[in-house]
């Protein structure tokens, strides 16, 4: 099958499939709207790739790679949670799995977040990790550094915002 035939069987699929894919999605996460996104990230992420390959069930193909985007965004979901929960509530939160799957997606995530870290401003850097993981208060980050709260309080939400945007830029393999 060449590259043409193969784009015009997928729009088709997508077109007259999207209410049963989106079907798919919903059922792993609990959401139409984001079953939606699922659907057209497959569409993309199916649309782009660089390698053709012969497909002998391509409704069955496309399924499975909006389940699998579902299941990966539901887990991206639910791992960023946890990383970004207030310190009272992260000690409360449960682990559903400790598979080895799950462990290599949280160490991947681990890794995207230090390498946001490492992008940032030195001075950024070093305000929020006093703050998250050193345990010191804001007032103390600002005397540690020699500057206002009001400018800990910015740096450390720059800093959130960075690693959240990384998080969300980070794409899980499929399964």
């Amino acid at each position: 099958m060449d590259t043409q035939t193969w784009s015009a069987e997928l729009e088709d699929i997508f077109v007259n499939q999207r209410p049963r894919l989106c079907c798919v999605a919903a059922r792993v996460l609990g959401n139409a709207d984001q079953a939606d996104d699922v659907v057209q990230d497959a569409y993309l992420k199916i649309s782009e790739a660089t390698t053709l390959f012969e497909v002998r069930q391509p409704i069955s193909y496309v399924s499975r790679v909006v389940r699998n985007l579902a299941i990966d965004r539901c887990r991206r979901s639910a791992f960023e949670l946890t990383l970004f929960a207030k310190e009272e509530e992260g000690e409360a939160a449960s682990y559903a799995s400790h598979s080895p799957e799950v462990i290599a997606i949280d160490r991947q995530a681990l890794a995207q977040v230090v390498n946001a870290l490492d992008e940032l401003p030195e001075r950024t850097r070093r305000a929020f990790e006093l703050y998250r993981s050193g345990s010191h208060t804001q007032r103390e980050v600002a005397h540690l550094l020699g500057i206002s709260t009001t400018l800990v309080n910015f740096m450390i939400r720059d800093a959130l915002t960075h690693c959240r945007q990384s998080l969300q830029g980070q794409t899980l393999p499929d399964r």
